[in-house]
């Protein structure tokens, strides 16, 4: 029946979603590494209007530990300094004038430990995502069937939901398998 291929394939996609949120929002938990979009959703005011700062700035890595961040106009300095400082990155910028130098300092073990508590939060989160999809894909079907479809195709499109929901929740533990290694390498 296509009515239940549409929500199989509206589930697979929302699923999708789900797997890269997660891998969005791990990719922003800093593992001790520079890398330019720690910087993401850092918001300068640009004329009055809040910009993201990589808008406004080339952000580069001269060496592993070191994040460099030169303001396409150089008024803007000051600004990007106070949007970095009032973050909740934690970092203290220097600036020499034209460019501002982030030292990412190296993580305590208590630090990484944090991380990892924190990414695992988000992977929870991308779970519980999934599962949401799979209760209102299953719910949809189950709607499917008092409005006439039949029992065993209804029960058929059940068990594929629940092989996509276990396709993408494994996803989602890989990512944080590697972000924990990540984390954890000294």
């Amino acid at each position: 029946m296509e009515e239940i291929e549409l929500y199989l394939d509206d589930a697979k996609e929302q699923m999708q979603k789900a797997v890269d949120h997660t891998a969005a929002e791990l990719v922003k938990i800093r593992a001790g590494k520079a890398m330019p979009n720690l910087m993401d959703g850092i918001m300068v005011p640009y004329y009055g209007t809040p910009t993201p700062i990589n808008q406004v700035s080339s952000i580069t890595t001269p060496d592993a530990r070191t994040l460099a961040i030169k303001p396409y106009e150089r008024n803007l300095i000051s600004e990007i300094e106070k949007a970095i400082i009032n973050s909740d990155l934690g970092l203290a910028p220097q600036n020499n004038g034209e460019i501002i130098i982030l030292t990412i300092p190296a993580l305590t073990e208590e630090r990484r430990v944090t991380l990892v508590k924190q990414a695992k939060h988000e992977c929870e989160n991308g779970k519980i995502s999934v599962r949401t999809v799979r209760k209102d894909t299953n719910d949809s079907l189950k709607k499917l069937q008092k409005d006439g479809a039949s029992e065993d195709e209804v029960k058929r499109a059940e068990e594929k939901v629940q092989k996509l929901t276990d396709q993408y929740i494994s996803k989602i533990d890989e990512l944080l398998a590697k972000k924990e290694a990540e984390i954890m390498k000294v």
